[in-house]
């Protein structure tokens, strides 16, 4: 199941950056962000408020006020920044090869802020990962773009917004059910997207097919998909495990930018994609020479709500 998990996860998350390419075409950031969050929002608030009314049980106004920061952070700051550097002209290879170095800050911080036991073995994964991505930015970067030199900084904007908002949900005092923080982080990013959409005067959506196509694919691929599995992972496998999955996006958003834009996708490409398999493969390896008292904590029963893994209520303590 975890292997399905992290196969779906790599190329749900993956589509976010064609999807972005695909409506950069036809309309601005925030137009696409915007429609691709409204009726999102609307629809999980429905759910909320019929289906899923248990969910919200026991939780306070700080409990939800946390959520909105963690949906502002790793929603509204993380897409606009990948968003805007596509719109710039950045590659999405380009950008998925910069958003991969979050592995190698998350890693790094995974200790210090979370009390999360990171074994030798999953810290030479992590270097292996950052290999790969480095192969494969050197092969992006000799092909050139027309993006300008500082475009290349907006994604490193949005990698650190994900890692932010990765540890302060992990960081939280109460566990809030996935369906309440989706549906929390939705809404906020549909309000702050239609702020800036308003503001800018792109609230107007085009008529072109392909604008909608973009859309629908954002929709049900990146957010229920890409979106959704992120935070399921995190919660069952924590944050080291979860990360390094994010360095196999770079090359499969490469390759997939291939195919659909032609992209360039040469030998050094396929290199790093070989790479950025062998370091999660070192990574899972590495979960399991931890010491016994850490895979026994992290095997034990997990306390209420069930959906939540006993890793997630250690860290908790310890913050």
């Amino acid at each position: 199941m975890n292997v399905l998990l992290s196969t779906a996860f790599v190329l749900t998350w993956s589509s976010g950056f064609i999807g972005a390419k695909l409506g950069a075409g036809s309309a601005s950031a925030v137009t696409v962000l915007m429609l691709r969050f409204l009726p999102l929002a609307l629809a999980l608030a429905v759910v909320a408020l019929t289906v899923a009314r248990s969910s919200w049980r026991g939780l306070g106004a700080r409990d939800l006020l946390r959520q909105a920061v963690v949906g502002a952070l790793s929603q509204s700051g993380y897409l606009l920044t990948v968003y805007y550097a596509i719109q710039l002209g950045v590659s999405s290879g380009t950008t998925a090869l910069i958003d991969g170095t979050q592995p190698l800050v998350a890693g790094a911080l995974a200790g210090p802020l979370l009390g999360q036991y990171v074994s030798r073995t999953q810290w030479a994964g992590l270097g292996l990962g950052v290999a790969g991505v480095v192969i494969v930015t050197a092969a992006d970067a000799t092909s050139g773009t027309d993006a300008p030199p500082w475009a290349y900084a907006v994604p490193f904007l949005g990698m650190f917004s994900l890692v932010a908002a990765t540890f302060l949900d992990r960081r939280s005092p109460a566990p809030v059910p996935p369906a309440v923080s989706m549906t929390v982080h939705c809404a906020t990013s549909a309000v702050i997207f239609t702020a800036l959409a308003v503001g800018a005067g792109a609230a107007i959506p085009p008529a072109e097919a392909s604008f909608w196509v973009a859309i629908s694919w954002l929709v049900t691929l990146s957010t229920f998909g890409g979106y959704g599995l992120y935070w399921l992972i995190l919660r069952r496998s924590g944050v080291t495990r979860v990360n390094t999955l994010m360095f196999l996006m770079a090359p499969v958003t490469a390759l997939w930018g291939a195919l659909m834009f032609g992209e360039p996708f040469g030998v050094q490409t396929a290199l790093g994609l070989a790479v950025g398999i062998s370091a999660v493969a070192v990574v899972h390896r590495g979960a399991s020479s931890a010491p016994p008292a850490v895979r026994s904590q992290r095997e034990a029963p997990p306390a209420t709500p069930s959906e939540y893994v006993p890793a997630q209520s250690a860290s908790r303590k310890s913050a």
